[in-house]
C-alpha cells in the first residue's frame, strides 16, 4: 500500500468513528440491543460480577460503568447492581437511578449487590437491606430476580483514605468473588424472563 492511500484510510477510519453516535468502550457484549447491566464499582468487583452475569445470560447483555453516563433507552431489560459501601452503592448509581425512574420504569428485571460483608457468607438479611431496602427502592423495581455476593478489596484499587481505614482494621486483602456464583444469576435472571413472555 502507497503512502497516499494508507493515509486516505486512515482519514476515513478516524472520520467514521467521529462520527459514530457515541463509542461505548465498556460494551464488552455488543451482540443484543434486549439486555444492559448498569453497574457501580469501586475497586472493580462489581465490573466483574457484571461481566460474569452477562456470560451466564450467554453474553447477551452489555455493560456499562455508570461513570460513562449512558444512555440506556433502547434497552428493554436492565439489571441493576453495584458496590456496597456503608450500606450503599455509590452516589454516581443513587443520582443515575434518580435521574432516570421514567426510562426505567418496567424494564428492570434484576438487582445485585457487591459487598465485602466482613467476609461472611451473604445472608437474607443484607438480601433485605442491601436489595430490598436500597437498591429495589432506588429502581421502583420490586419482584425481580436478586442476589449479594461477596465482593474483594485490593489497597492499591482504593482510594488513599479507604485503604488507610481498611488497613487500620487489620483487614487483608481478599477476594472472594465467585465467578460460577455471578453465571447462575445470569441464568436464573435470563430464565426467569424466558418463562414470563
Amino acid at each position: 500500500m502507497d503512502k497516499r492511500t494508507f493515509f486516505k484510510t486512515g482519514l476515513l477510519g478516524i472520520g467514521g468513528m467521529l462520527l459514530a453516535k457515541k463509542a461505548n468502550a465498556l460494551e464488552y457484549y455488543p451482540r443484543s440491543a434486549d439486555w444492559a447491566i448498569l453497574y457501580s464499582t469501586w475497586c472493580g468487583s462489581s465490573r466483574d460480577a457484571a461481566v460474569w452475569i452477562s456470560e451466564g445470560m450467554n453474553g447477551l447483555a452489555n455493560l456499562f460503568d455508570v461513570r460513562e453516563i449512558p444512555d440506556l433507552s433502547m434497552y428493554a431489560n436492565i439489571i441493576v447492581g453495584g458496590s456496597i459501601r456503608s450500606g450503599k452503592v455509590s452516589k454516581e448509581l443513587q443520582y443515575y437511578l434518580n435521574k432516570n425512574k421514567e426510562m426505567l420504569k418496567g424494564k428492570v428485571r434484576g438487582h445485585f449487590a457487591v459487598c465485602g460483608n466482613m467476609m461472611q457468607p451473604p445472608t437474607s438479611k443484607q438480601t433485605n437491606e442491601l436489595i430490598n431496602n436500597h437498591i429495589a427502592l432506588l429502581t421502583e423495581t420490586k419482584d425481580v430476580p436478586s442476589r449479594v455476593f461477596l465482593g474483594r478489596v485490593t489497597f492499591g484499587l482504593l482510594d488513599e483514605e479507604s485503604a488507610k481505614m481498611l488497613k487500620g482494621f487489620n483487614m487483608p486483602e481478599y477476594d472472594n468473588l465467585k465467578r460460577e456464583e455471578c453465571m447462575a444469576f445470569g441464568k436464573e435472571i435470563f430464565n426467569s424472563f424466558k418463562e414470563s413472555v
